[in-house]
């Protein structure tokens, strides 16, 4: 298993007219929390697709437990829990600045060759720096 946590600013143009975070927006987050998980292996969404890899989204999920709001900094926790083969599972854990969960989430995504259009096994260095959290 291999987890990260990031803190992200929820900015004025991130809320509604209450001052809450829009729903919308918390996808976002969570591709922020996923971004910044990868790098700190070394990965980077952008060595992959230069490679020729992407990874769309396919499905989403979404908990809302209580607002995110206005100038809070969020911790988003982001958990892996099973090495990758052609899919890829992030679990997500939002908590506010009292450490309180606020959102709970998830993603799958794909490993797409962009050549073929076809999914695809990750790509080898990426299994080689992650297979470490998995033994």
């Amino acid at each position: 298993m291999f987890v990260h946590s990031t803190k992200i600013r929820v900015r004025y143009a991130d809320t509604d007219q209450m001052g809450y975070m829009y729903y919308g927006n918390y996808a976002e987050f969570y591709e922020v929390g996923r971004v910044e998980m990868l790098r700190s292996l070394g990965l980077t969404y952008k060595a992959m697709e230069a490679s020729g890899i992407i990874m769309p989204v396919t499905e989403l999920k979404c908990k809302y437990i209580k607002p995110a709001l206005y100038d809070e900094e969020i911790t988003v926790k982001v958990v892996m829990e099973a090495m990758p083969s052609v899919r890829i599972h992030f679990r997500y854990e939002l908590f506010n600045e009292r450490e309180e969960l606020i959102n709970l989430g998830e993603t799958m995504l794909v490993f797409i060759n962009q050549e073929k259009n076809r999914p695809c096994l990750p790509p080898d260095d990426f299994l080689d720096k992650i297979k470490i959290h998995f033994n």
